[in-house]
């Protein structure tokens, strides 16, 4: 059946600007790490891209890894794109990243030129687009210069390949001579993706403050921590769960007993204020404006749907706040 785009879409969706930039992100964006690869059942990931779209979620998030196979989530995203949303494609922002392992060699993986230039042309390729709206280093490379790798981001700007350039996993430090040399070049960072959640606090140990002076925006990937910060674990590991498959993604051990104690007491918090765990988590995210926007998975159109409800209930109070941390330290 022919997709036609909700024309409600803009109504149910909160955006926030990037930084200092005109870019706008959803406050919810839709990442395509896992459910999208090769193995996975095509018509699930379409029906997720077309209810997210239809929610206002504007911002798809991949990196040339994705699958698996490495890169497939790139090819499965190109042909729903191609099928779907050909006319709607002004009113998306597709990322992609290159940095971490995906070919054989020296020049498949890291950040050295010769590696983020080839990386960006195979994407492109797979996702049968010109140019992407952001381009991340996925990683910082101690053996390059960081110089060779901004210069490389700059470069691919000035060559129509994408639009803003972005980093991951930069500690402060790192962060903050990257966006020097990125001004200095003319093609400032437009948002850095750490992550972050209720229980992986370390952007706040320095990294958020680097970006507010920077005028640099957020986007937290895993903010529902590997789905622990749910519904899902509050009983233990569901036979069905990631944890309870062969995935490295989220391993059993992760889930001890005292980290799900905080769970639960998370979630009679999430209750008492009419909400999922899931959605307080996010709203917890992206409380006080500092985040851009909060990055999340999804394996089915229905964990979507509930993330885009927790923009309904974004505040917290001072007393909820300090809970929340009394829970957590």
């Amino acid at each position: 059946m022919t997709y036609s785009a909700d024309s409600q879409r803009y109504d149910m969706m909160t955006y926030h600007r990037s930084g200092r930039s005109g870019l706008k992100l959803p406050a919810i964006s839709l990442g395509l790490w896992h459910n999208f690869g090769g193995i996975d059942t095509f018509e699930n990931g379409r029906a997720m891209i077309r209810r997210a779209f239809d929610l206002g979620i504007t911002h798809f998030d991949l990196a040339n890894n994705y699958g698996p196979p490495p890169g497939s989530a790139e090819t499965t995203f190109g042909s729903i794109l191609k099928a779907d949303f050909s006319a709607y494609r002004d009113e998306m922002i597709i990322s992609t990243k290159a940095g971490y392992y995906m070919w054989p060699g020296p020049y498949g993986e890291w950040g050295s030129k010769k590696s983020l230039v080839s990386s960006l042309d195979q994407s492109l390729k797979r996702l049968d687009l010109d140019y992407v709206d952001i381009y991340y280093h996925h990683r910082p490379d101690t053996d390059t210069p960081l110089e060779e790798t901004m210069a490389a981001l700059d470069l691919i700007v000035r060559q129509g390949k994408a639009l803003y350039v972005g980093l991951s996993n930069y500690s402060p430090e790192q962060t903050k001579e990257a966006s020097k040399i990125l001004k200095r070049l003319g093609t400032p960072c437009l948002i850095h993706q750490p992550q972050y959640s209720m229980l992986t606090r370390g952007p706040e140990n320095g990294l958020l403050d680097v970006l507010d002076e920077e005028g640099i925006g957020s986007i937290a990937f895993s903010p529902l921590h590997k789905g622990i910060l749910t519904d899902r674990y509050l009983n233990g590991i569901a036979p069905d769960s990631r944890a309870a498959g062969p995935s490295v993604f989220l391993r059993p051990e992760e889930l001890t007993e005292q980290t799900l104690g905080k769970v639960r007491l998370l979630n009679e918090l999430a209750a008492e204020r009419g909400q999922k765990l899931s959605q307080m988590a996010l709203a917890w995210v992206l409380r006080g404006g500092r985040v851009t926007s909060a990055l999340i998975g999804a394996s089915k159109v229905g964990q979507i749907e509930d993330a885009v409800a927790a923009l309904r209930h974004p505040n917290f109070s001072g007393e909820e706040l300090a809970r929340i941390d009394e829970i957590l330290k």
